[in-house]
């Protein structure tokens, strides 16, 4: 049985970045950006006022001015401001040829033409003006390849020039595997449940900045499993789901290979989860994970996330923190364990229930607390490490 470590070293080392794609910035939000950005434009692409005022020359300082001429934003002054003149200016407007300074408009009173000065104003020649440039320059990068695109990201780009972003987007297939199971939204008979499963996977990896795909439910039959890992044979990578361990009817592994697969792997120390299978499929990696809603969440941000991170050459994808304890914890035993937890400003508690099959725990928990294989026992007050749920979800 593999230790946590040496699992995610082999998932990782065998997950290859995909292919870069083109994106509009509609669709960019929370994907990874394949290359380096650089600006297109410079902002501002002139000399702006950053009031409402009087562009004036600061040699011309205290006045008084005639106002020969307005510059408001998208329509500028086209003369010039000369000795004793002024134009008025709003913000965003481009300075005019011959003025240096804007004076604000509540330190100056305007009679018909004529501008006096009321306040101390401007404290400097160069006053309330934005230099061409002072935002980006042409040329300049912006955004390094890697980093995974905020709507702030989207804003820089879209006001650098760009309306396309190259990207790197893994795709991902989600085949869940149960006789008993039955869609989401059907009632279930006697002996079925609903699946949650493969709604739920779906929505992480999404949220990761993957294209995911669920393809349904397969009943516990070679053939129709074989017939799910054909549907996901564009995939780079195929997410199982059930049927991961050695009962008679976990029926994975048999198809898989029957499919060709190259397997890697079927066991980890961890907890929740243990079943958890590894290999190829042709060009796309594969992982197969528990059955057991809360196994197959965690399993899932403890390696498939990972490795859509690597395939997706995204940086800074790691969301553990160290956090304090509110309650003790146990010692632990030969499996890493991951407690389902409520993280707060003053700290982090565990449930007292984690079991693998609750989700009402999970979906009220938003850390996992790391428990270490054989970790000694913890008091409150102790500094642990956590895996911060939010980071996953949050757009950064």
């Amino acid at each position: 049985m593999l230790s946590y470590e040496d699992a995610l070293a082999r998932l990782l080392a065998a997950s290859a970045p995909v292919s870069p794609m083109d994106v509009s910035l509609a669709e960019a939000a929370g994907l990874t950006l394949a290359a380096d950005l650089a600006a297109r434009l410079t902002q501002p692409p002139f000399p702006a006022s950053a009031m409402d005022g009087y562009a004036v020359r600061w040699a011309d300082m205290p006045g008084p001015w005639r106002v020969v001429g307005e510059s408001a934003a998208g329509r500028g002054f086209a003369g010039k401001v000369g000795a004793g003149e002024a134009a008025r200016i709003f913000t965003g407007a481009p300075l005019p040829e011959g003025a240096d300074t804007v004076i604000v408009q509540e330190e100056v009173r305007r009679e018909g033409d004529l501008l006096t000065l009321t306040g101390d104003g401007p404290p400097h020649t160069g006053a309330h003006i934005r230099k061409a440039g002072k935002d980006f320059s042409t040329g300049e990068r912006l955004i390094v390849a890697g980093t995974r695109l905020s709507p702030q990201h989207l804003g820089l780009a879209a006001a650098s020039g760009h309306g396309s972003l190259a990207i790197r987007r893994p795709r991902v297939a989600i085949i869940a595997t149960g006789d008993e199971l039955v869609p989401p939204g059907e009632v279930p008979q006697a002996d079925q449940i609903v699946s949650s499963n493969g709604v739920m996977l779906a929505a992480l990896f999404r949220a990761a900045g993957a294209e995911a795909c669920d393809l349904g439910i397969f009943p516990d039959n070679l053939d129709a499993i074989g017939k799910g890992l054909k549907a996901a044979s564009d995939a780079d990578l195929v997410v199982t789901i059930g049927g991961a361990s050695v009962g008679d009817h976990d029926l994975v592994q048999a198809a898989l290979q029957d499919a060709g697969a190259a397997l890697d792997f079927w066991k980890v120390a961890i907890k929740p989860g243990k079943p958890l299978i590894a290999g190829s499929l042709g060009r796309a990696r594969v992982l197969g994970l528990p059955g057991n809603p809360v196994s197959a969440f965690v399993c899932a941000v403890l390696f498939a996330l990972p490795m859509l991170a690597r395939m997706a050459r995204r940086t800074n994808t790691d969301p553990t923190i160290t956090a304090r304890l509110l309650a003790p914890l146990p010692a632990n035993g030969n499996r890493r364990d991951h407690l389902r937890a409520r993280l707060t400003a003053d700290g982090v508690r565990a449930f007292d229930a984690q079991d693998s099959s609750m989700l009402g725990v999970l979906a009220g928990a938003n850390a996992l607390i790391i428990r270490p294989v054989g970790a000694p026992a913890a008091a409150a007050g102790a500094d642990v490490p956590v895996l911060a749920l939010d980071r996953i979800f949050v757009t950064p």
